[in-house]
């Protein structure tokens, strides 16, 4: 039975930094995978605040998105994975100008660390 999972692959936003993908494309949904404040036009961490770092987040996953035919007004879903729960509030800030009308679901996480020691990480699930 053929598959209908496609790879989503863009220079737009990071390379992925392990075995895994930007995206994966499964009929109507796009899963994309957890991204860090990475700059994909120059490959450096984004060393700012958290709401710097909030920013680049959620610019890769708008552009992963983009790739996959879909939008950030099409996310159903997202889950946050912060390093400290008192950036809660400022991560909210930032992510809340991405999400301007009808956010999606989402959950937040504290975690003890993330790749390369990064403050954020979002993945989110979008329909296209």
């Amino acid at each position: 039975m053929p598959s209908d999972r496609t790879v989503i692959q863009t220079d737009q936003a990071p390379e992925a930094i392990g075995p895994y993908s930007q995206a994966i494309k499964a009929g109507n949904l796009v899963f994309v995978s957890g991204q860090i404040p990475i700059n994909a036009q120059n490959g450096q961490l984004v060393e700012g605040d958290i709401q710097q770092q909030t920013n680049q987040v959620l610019i890769n996953v708008k552009a992963v998105l983009n790739a996959a035919g879909s939008s950030l007004e099409n996310v159903v879903k997202t889950t946050v994975y912060i390093r400290n729960m008192d950036d809660f509030p400022l991560i909210n800030e930032t992510y809340q100008t991405f999400f301007t009308r009808s956010p999606p679901a989402r959950a937040c996480v504290e975690v003890s660390n993330l790749p390369r020691n990064v403050d954020v990480e979002i993945d989110a699930i979008a329909v296209i």
